[in-house]
């Protein structure tokens, strides 16, 4: 007998106890995160906190849709100075220096009665607010009522002026238009319909078709960058002509470049332009392009072996940038080496900005013009089995799961779930099999003895 034959077969319960093993230290992250959170041991618990580490100058985060909305501020100590929760979405954030240097715009929605829309039942409200970080004191700019379909939330709006906005249509008919607040009267209107084939591209139409999430105004081009995260892209658009093809960075389905990215900002050539950093949320990274003889090659890369979902980044004038990290509930300042040297933790943070810096990536370099060195991920073995299991994992699955979860859960958590999930379901599956292939051979017995028995007997 060769030595592989001579190599005993598992018992049933070898099996099932290997299985229950693996499940068990599938789901373990999840059930320490629960422990700790009980117990109070765990390092963050997913409230706002009353305070973070001081930096230079107001840090201010919005909320979105992963728990409840809410918008804070943070003085250069580090003090919370200021948090509203009145909203049920909190999107973009921009600092607002002609209202004063402790000023942001930003934009909010929520519920509102059915008479201001076109609907019986249902209507949401979406609105610019102006507000004093310190004093608490706000004002509404601008506000826009929508029947709810798919997503309908306004996410981005960029001022052209003191009196004219353009804004990011999430909503049907998707696409981005532009507004004189001052008279609430609409200048112009791209519909992503002039250029996307709704049926051949993005999401669900005329639910969650293009997610327009972003809008930036380029003053030195005349031309209006837009995001629409289900097409993988960013556009450029040029009022009363269209899309200018051959400035399109990403497309549909191509996510080695894009897979459903937030808040692009655009960096011109006087800085180290034409640049486009970007949080390539679904890649779980940080991506820079730079324009190159008529096409876009990437140009910085950075992701770290915690970052999940990051919907936000924006480049400082020292070359320092601000990253959004949604799913891992924080917001890290990384150096010109990739390093993180700022770091407040928040629960499902979706924008985030410094004030003094300038509008997003207003007043930053390119990676170019910096020398920015790309930094792929890091942190020890468990982060490296991490982000092995992610990239097994379709990531809008993790994602997702992170998406509905409780705040506290981590993207450790959510992998191993999964994991858990499937090594119980084979469990299942298999414990399945043999109980059918027992009642089958038990069948087949029992109908060999009936056949046995009615057989006749010999004389």
């Amino acid at each position: 007998m060769s030595a592989l034959h001579a190599v005993p077969r598992p018992s049933r319960r070898t099996l099932r106890v290997l299985a229950l093993a693996l499940v068990l230290v599938s789901a373990s992250p999840a059930m320490a995160t629960v422990l700790g959170v009980a117990t109070g041991s765990a390092s963050y618990d997913g409230g706002v906190p009353e305070s973070v580490p001081p930096a230079d100058g107001h840090t201010v985060v919005t909320v979105d849709g992963i728990g409840p909305g809410l918008i804070a501020a943070y003085a250069p100590n580090g003090s919370k100075v200021y948090e509203a929760d009145e909203h049920r979405f909190y999107h973009d954030v921009d600092p607002a220096p002609r209202f004063g240097t402790a000023s942001v715009t930003y934009v909010a929605s929520h519920g509102a009665a059915a008479r201001h829309c076109a609907s019986e039942d249902r209507c949401r409200k979406s609105q610019v607010m102006r507000l004093n970080v310190t004093t608490g004191e706000r004002e509404e700019l601008w506000a826009r009522y929508a029947t709810p379909s798919g997503s309908n939330n306004i996410h981005d709006v960029d001022f052209v002026n003191d009196t004219h906005l353009v804004v990011a249509e999430i909503s049907h008919p998707d696409g981005v238009y532009m507004v004189n607040v001052s008279a609430d009267e609409e200048v112009w209107r791209w519909n992503a319909s002039e250029h996307y084939d709704p049926n051949a591209s993005g999401g669900q139409y005329p639910g969650d078709w293009t997610h327009m999430n972003d809008v930036e105004y380029l003053h030195d081009r005349g031309l209006v960058m837009a995001s629409p995260r289900n097409m993988d892209s960013v556009i450029f658009v040029r009022p009363g002509e269209g899309v200018v093809e051959n400035m399109t960075l990403g497309s549909d389905g191509d996510h080695r470049t894009l897979y459903e990215a937030h808040n692009p900002d655009f960096i011109p050539a006087e800085r180290g332009g034409p640049a486009v950093v970007v949080a390539d949320s679904e890649n779980d990274r940080i991506v820079e392009y730079q324009r190159v003889d008529g096409a876009w090659e990437r140009s910085w890369l950075w992701r770290d072996g915690s970052v999940q979902w990051p919907r936000d980044a924006d480049r400082f004038p020292n070359g320092h940038t601000l990253v959004t990290d949604t799913h891992s509930d924080r917001v890290v300042e990384v150096d010109e080496d990739g390093d993180i040297v700022w770091q407040m933790r928040f629960p499902g943070p979706y924008e985030a900005e410094r004030l003094g810096t300038g509008a997003e990536s207003a007043g930053g370099p390119s990676a170019v013009e910096a020398g920015l060195d790309s930094r792929r991920a890091s942190g020890g073995v468990l982060a490296g089995v991490v982000l092995a299991a992610e990239d097994v994992l379709p990531s809008l699955l993790v994602n997702g799961m992170l998406f509905t979860l409780p705040r506290w859960m981590t993207p450790v958590d959510a992998v191993g779930m999964v994991f858990a999930a499937l090594f119980a379901l084979a469990w299942t599956v298999g414990e399945l099999g043999v109980l059918v292939a027992r009642r089958r051979s038990a069948d087949a017995d029992a109908s060999a003895e009936s056949a046995e028995s009615s057989a006749p007997g010999d004389d």
